[in-house]
């Protein structure tokens, strides 16, 4: 694990906000006041509706209370109101509802309140998702509850000081979603087979390659303490989906709160210390490692667990503040959703009229009925918000939200430590970077729950750090490389291109070198996962990251010679098959060519590639293990070098028809690539072997 924290000493920025009633009034004294408390929210009629699934469940009785954790703070200038509400999803126009009653009752002003959910997949459900309709008397009894709730926090105000951190942990959060095989692809509810990527493969299956996405292993906290330092409250934050239990229950999120508390020696039978564990960036985060063994720990050791690197995080807070500033912010951002075309409707249609009143009872009744909701209100608008406390920062987001989105934010927030709390201020369902649509599954099959535009990840994210920058008054930062020693020998052979795809957005590898020789991406490309785990690519806590191929291609031109160039780069091969790794070709004729045989041999071929003439190496090459090959071309001389050594050696035909010419790279690959080098040069062995060398070797002689 690693940790990062960050204590400052901040002047007070100022925040206008709109007037206030009287009992609302920001106190004059300059020092910050807080307030928790924790109210019970169970329902009280059975039996109820439990959201989560995809068809309806329901719930007989409260086998663990599911509470609204709230908090308030107030630093003389600015008062804001916190609450994480034990629920799977809450709709905006609920959430608005609670708001209003809330300002009402405390004057707190409606746009200086962020109210989220935890994602517990076993409690009463407020809002229609998939095949689970709202429970109507617990949609009705929730918002007067919150409200409630906000308003013993703000009654509680007392003198504070506040610290904050933030601690890795990868041990209790992994990618859910896993990459298939191209040969073992699965159906969508509408019968098409195009579901490249899905939900929960199962441990050591086959039929799947890796996972689709990176992890946010961040576990982030605020920690609030009075003057004389009794603890408060502490507000936490991990991207983990859910854990598992019977409803109605809290889940995990509920367990963490009382394990916190104890490891605080914060137990007090007047409950005046709150924990609370707000929901990360999930959407693709789960608690199970689909590439080991199966492996249940159980909920409750499972939120110890937990609370132990909250309660690691905490101690390590050696400064607080009780000056520090507040500010938050707020917008709106209407997006489109992906509506059925006029076919789809009619099958909806069609589908939706021979079920009559009833429930939907299989997943393409569900899907059918959601084709219906997406017609009928085509777009919809999001609150976002971002909150600035001292020197932490943190985003509010009404989606459920990728681990590569969370990074994203809080690598380039203005403020160091950042926290994503997803499924806040309402429920506008999964939002995959764009790249990840091209994979299908579930989380981008068309419905309320992962129903907007395809762009809407990336319009998100801008508009999140747009109001990161207004509360912390300084500009988002700038994606930084990671200057591995890998990358710095690399980049001294002076190479004409080189792609290090470790890009978190768009279709674009970057040149490192500076000539400005981009390569593009095609669909079927996952971007940021973990690359080489060798020495030479690590700097610190930072990963090297690499693409993962799944139907897509990487290409780019240069104008480097046929007879004589060179391609250095690194390969993870997923499946046992034929893959083409490099191909190169002008005007759409075959050139040279790099690949692996079904035996898992690398194979040169030139011109139309047939197999009689290829060189092909003797090192069978086993998947699912990353591997460093350097391909040079000397008029008719081709070496190919595996981990540093000559595999192939010999002589074929070479285009002689000048410069200018497109490099492919992945073509059929089920794996990942990374660190592509391409030189109008030819590459000395000595240099193969010194960039091998620089990878591997831990010494970094």
């Amino acid at each position: 694990m690693t940790m990062t924290v960050r204590f400052r000493c901040l002047f007070v920025l100022s925040l206008v906000i709109a007037a206030h009633p009287i009992n609302a009034k920001a106190d004059d004294g300059g020092t910050l006041k807080a307030g928790a408390f924790a109210i019970d929210v169970s329902p009280q009629t059975f039996p109820v509706i439990v959201n989560g699934g995809f068809l309806q469940a329901k719930a007989d009785k409260v086998r663990d209370p599911v509470f609204a954790r709230c908090l308030v703070i107030d630093d003389g200038k600015a008062r804001l109101a916190i609450a994480i509400v034990d629920s799977c999803m809450m709709p905006r126009e609920l959430i608005d509802q609670a708001k209003a009653l809330t300002h009402q009752k405390t004057g707190i002003a409606v746009d200086r309140m962020l109210i989220a959910a935890t994602h517990t997949h076993t409690a009463p459900s407020v809002m229609g998702a998939l095949g689970t309709p709202v429970d109507p008397a617990y949609a009705a009894f929730l918002p007067a509850k919150i409200a409630e709730g906000i308003e013993r926090a703000a009654a509680a105000l007392a003198p504070a000081k506040v610290g904050w951190a933030a601690i890795d942990d990868e041990a209790h959060t992994h990618c859910r979603r896993w990459i298939r095989r191209s040969d073992r692809m699965i159906e969508d509810p509408f019968g098409v087979r195009n579901v490249r990527a899905n939900m929960h493969p199962g441990h050591i299956n086959p039929d799947v390659v890796g996972p689709s996405g990176a992890v946010d292993p961040g576990l982030t906290l605020l920690a609030i303490q009075s003057t004389s330092g009794r603890p408060i409250a502490v507000l936490a934050n991990y991207s983990m989906h859910y854990f598992g239990s019977e409803p109605v229950s809290a889940d995990y999120y509920g367990r963490f709160a009382k394990a916190l508390a104890r490891k605080l020696g914060a137990e007090a039978k007047d409950d005046s210390f709150v924990a609370i564990m707000s929901q990360g960036t999930s959407g693709d985060q789960q608690w199970m490692d689909y590439g080991k063994p199966s492996s249940n720990p159980g909920i409750d050791a499972f939120a110890d667990q937990v609370a132990d690197t909250a309660f690691r995080a905490y101690q390590s807070i050696k400064t607080f503040d009780d000056h520090p500033p507040v500010a938050m912010a707020q917008t709106t951002l209407t997006l489109r959703r992906r509506t059925p075309d006029a076919e789809r409707l009619k099958w909806a249609r069609a589908v939706v009229d021979k079920m009559g009143d009833r429930v939907a009872k299989s997943i393409p009744e569900v899907y059918a009925k959601e084709a219906i909701y997406l017609h009928d209100e085509p777009e919809r608008t999001l609150k976002l918000q971002a909150i600035r406390i001292g020197g932490l920062g943190v985003a509010a987001i009404p989606d459920e939200v990728y681990g590569l989105t969370g990074l994203k934010i809080k690598a380039r927030s203005p403020l160091a430590t950042t926290m994503n709390i997803e499924l806040a201020n309402g429920s506008e369902g999964y939002i995959p970077p764009p790249e990840q649509h091209a994979l299908g599954g579930y989380t981008t099959w068309p419905a309320r729950t992962a129903g907007l535009e395809v762009q809407a990840e990336p319009k998100i994210v801008d508009a999140v750090l747009g109001l990161l920058e207004q509360v912390a008054g300084q500009p988002r930062r700038h994606d930084v490389p990671i200057a591995s020693r890998y990358a710095q020998i690399v980049l001294a052979s002076r190479p004409s291109a080189f792609w290090r795809l470790d890009e978190m957005d768009g279709a674009v590898a970057h040149d490192a070198t500076g000539h400005e020789h981009p390569a593009q991406r095609t669909p079927g490309v996952a971007l940021y996962l973990p690359g080489p785990e060798l020495p030479g690519f690590r700097v610190g806590p930072r990963t090297n990251r690499s693409n993962h191929l799944a139907g897509g291609t990487i290409a780019g031109k240069l104008d480097v010679s046929a007879e004589v160039y060179a391609v250095d780069f690194w390969f993870w091969n997923g499946v046992a098959k034929d893959a083409v790794l490099l191909e190169r070709s002008r005007d759409k004729t075959p050139g040279d060519a790099l690949g692996l045989t079904l035996a898992g041999r690398l194979a040169f071929t030139h011109g139309s590639g047939k197999s009689e003439s290829a060189l092909v190496g003797k090192t069978e090459i086993a998947p699912k293990a990353w591997h460093h090959v350097a391909l040079v071309r000397q008029g008719r001389g081709v070496v190919v070098y595996l981990d540093g050594k000559p595999e192939i050696q010999g002589e074929t035909d070479a285009d002689a028809s000048g410069l200018g010419s497109t490099f492919t790279l992945g073509d059929r690959l089920e794996g990942k690539l990374d660190e592509v080098a391409i030189y109008a040069r030819a590459l000395t062995p000595t240099e193969v072997a010194e960039h091998h060398k620089a990878a591997t070797d831990p010494t970094g002689d």
